[in-house]
């Protein structure tokens, strides 16, 4: 059995404030980190319509708390005019760093 899980350290845990999202790289990616209640999410930083940044947008802390904790990070789209998936990460952290996991 091969280890498919490629975790890669983003960012300081301290660098992502209470209910705020900031942007990093994953490799060549670009991820959206999300401090919501003290738990660190992340998702791919490049909109579903492809043309924004997630990270450069407001958080709705109520709204992404739902999102995230109701679907257990799997947003499914309601409607148009999202058409697809947003793509999820797993984090975890160790000592003081978050880490992605960018496996496909």
């Amino acid at each position: 059995m091969k280890d498919t899980e490629h975790w890669i350290a983003v960012a300081d845990r301290s660098s992502v404030g209470p209910d705020s999202v900031i942007g990093v790289k994953a490799g060549d990616l670009d991820v959206a980190l999300y401090n919501i209640d003290g738990q660190i999410y992340a998702t791919h930083n490049i909109c579903t319509h492809a043309q924004a940044l997630l990270s450069e947008g407001w958080l709705d802390v109520t709204l992404l708390n739902a999102l995230f904790t109701a679907v257990a990070l799997r947003s499914r789209p309601a409607k148009a005019p999202i058409t697809c998936d947003l793509k999820t990460f797993p984090v975890r952290i160790v000592g003081d760093a978050i880490q992605v996991n960018v496996s496909d």
